[in-house]
């Protein structure tokens, strides 16, 4: 836990103190390479998606090459994990849309959105009016992919850290050209 929040809390003289203490107390090392996998996604999330890449690497580092050589990854991971911008929006997001659907009402996928993979899918009506983003000039399209019934609310809020910001503004343009509330 100690090494989770000095992580999250971008103090990176913290989180190396954890991890050695942590490795020198006969940790399972293990078990400290899927804390980092998770807390890349938890507490850096998109802010910094390299950040799942390193501690992955980190993980199979320590499988490939074993201790004593892999503290080298992990106190790499740990380190770039600390230093990264911070984002807990992933697991908003993933709240959201768990309530969503256990919450929500259980809607039909739309007509468009259905397979046309398998004979007779169009006798059915699925793909009927589906519009294919990559035909139009700017690679968006208004269109349903919901179902009924679901509000428009958005489910996932960028934050305003490191790549976020960018994702941030890349949807609210995309928002702006399908003429929809912003994501705030």
């Amino acid at each position: 836990s100690a090494l989770h929040k000095a992580v999250r809390g971008s103090d990176p003289d913290a989180a190396l103190y954890w991890l050695c203490r942590m490795l020198e107390g006969g940790e399972d090392p293990e078990f400290i390479a899927r804390r980092l996998v998770i807390l890349a996604s938890e507490d850096v999330g998109l802010a910094d998606s390299n950040g799942l890449q390193v501690a992955v690497a980190a993980a199979n580092a320590l499988a490939y090459v074993g201790l004593p050589e892999a503290e080298y990854h992990l106190t790499h991971a740990t380190l770039y994990l600390s230093t990264a911008p911070k984002s807990n929006s992933i697991g908003k997001a993933m709240a959201a849309g768990k309530s969503a659907v256990t919450d929500g009402p259980t809607p039909s996928v739309p007509m468009a959105l259905r397979s046309t993979g398998y004979s007779g899918a169009g006798d059915l009506g699925h793909g009927d009016g589906y519009l294919y983003p990559h035909d139009h000039p700017t690679g968006v399209v208004a269109q349903q992919y919901l179902p009924d019934g679901l509000t428009n609310e958005p489910l996932y809020k960028p934050g305003v850290h490191g790549a976020e910001k960018t994702i941030k503004e890349r949807l609210e343009r995309i928002d702006r050209i399908l003429g929809r509330d912003g994501r705030d």
